[in-house]
C-alpha cells in the first residue's frame, strides 16, 4: 500500500471517529472471541440497465463466503465499506436494485449465491452451512486506482474506550462501565480490510485488472 492511500485511509478513519490524541488499538494476535473464516473473490465491475434508467449503470460486486468454524453458532450481518482513493467511504448494497444482483447471479453461474438480506442471520457450525454471498456498490469514480474494502461482524474481539478531556483512553468492559454517560464511550471493532489496485486503471477505466494487495486485521 503507497503513503498518499495510507494517510487517506488514516484521514477516513479519523473524521469518522473522536478518537485522535490516543495510541491506536490493534487487534490480537489470536482471537480473543468468536471469528468467522471469510474467503473473497477480487472485485469485479459490471454494467447493467436498471428500471427507470435509460443507459446501462456501472457496479462494483465482490461474491464471498462466510464459514462458522467455531464451537457456537453465530450471526452475520453484513457489514462491507468501500474506501476509495480520494477518500470516499461507500457502504454496500445501499438501494441496489435487485436486477443487479439477478444480473451477478447469472454471471457467476452460483446457484447458491445470496443478496444480503438473505445472507443475514444465523450461522450453524460446520462448511456444509457456509453462506455464500455478494456485497454491490455503484460505482464511484470511473478510476478506482487503489482502493480498501472494510468487511465488520466478523468477529467478536472489540475495544471499548471512554472519553477523557479531548483523548479517549481504553477502559475495562464490565462493572467499569456501570453509570458511564453512553455518549462518551466508544466501541472499535476487530474489522478485516482487504486492500486493491489497479495498474492503469487512469488509461482505460473499469477495463484493467483489479489485484490484491496485503489484508490485514483492524480496529475499526
Amino acid at each position: 500500500m503507497t503513503r498518499p492511500f495510507m494517510s487517506v485511509m488514516l484521514l477516513a478513519v479519523l473524521v469518522t471517529s473522536p478518537f485522535v490524541n490516543a495510541s491506536y488499538p490493534e487487534p490480537s494476535v489470536y482471537p480473543t472471541g468468536w471469528q468467522l473464516d471469510f474467503q473473497s473473490k477480487l472485485p469485479q465491475r459490471i454494467s447493467v440497465r436498471v428500471p427507470g434508467q435509460d443507459v446501462p449503470q456501472a457496479f462494483w460486486y465482490m461474491t464471498y463466503t462466510v464459514t462458522n468454524n467455531g464451537g457456537e453458532e453465530q450471526t452475520f450481518l453484513p457489514f462491507f465499506e468501500m474506501l476509495t482513493e480520494d477518500g470516499q467511504v461507500l457502504r454496500s448494497d445501499n438501494n441496489i436494485s435487485h436486477v443487479v444482483f439477478d444480473a451477478i447471479k447469472g454471471r457467476e453461474k452460483n446457484t447458491f449465491l445470496e443478496p444480503a438480506n438473505k445472507v443475514s442471520g444465523r450461522i450453524l457450525i460446520g462448511e456444509e452451512n457456509a453462506k455464500e454471498g455478494v456485497a454491490i456498490w455503484r460505482e464511484p469514480s470511473a478510476e478506482l486506482g487503489r482502493f480498501s474494502i472494510f468487511v465488520g461482524n466478523l468477529s467478536g474481539e472489540n475495544v471499548i474506550l471512554q472519553k477523557q478531556g479531548d483523548e479517549y483512553v481504553k477502559v475495562a468492559k464490565g462493572e467499569e462501565l456501570l453509570g458511564k454517560d453512553i455518549k462518551d464511550l466508544l466501541v472499535l471493532r476487530k474489522t478485516l480490510q482487504l486492500n486493491f489496485f489497479i495498474r492503469g486503471d487512469e488509461v482505460y477505466p473499469g477495463e484493467d485488472e483489479v489485484n490484491e494487495d496485503a489484508q490485514v486485521w483492524v480496529m475499526r
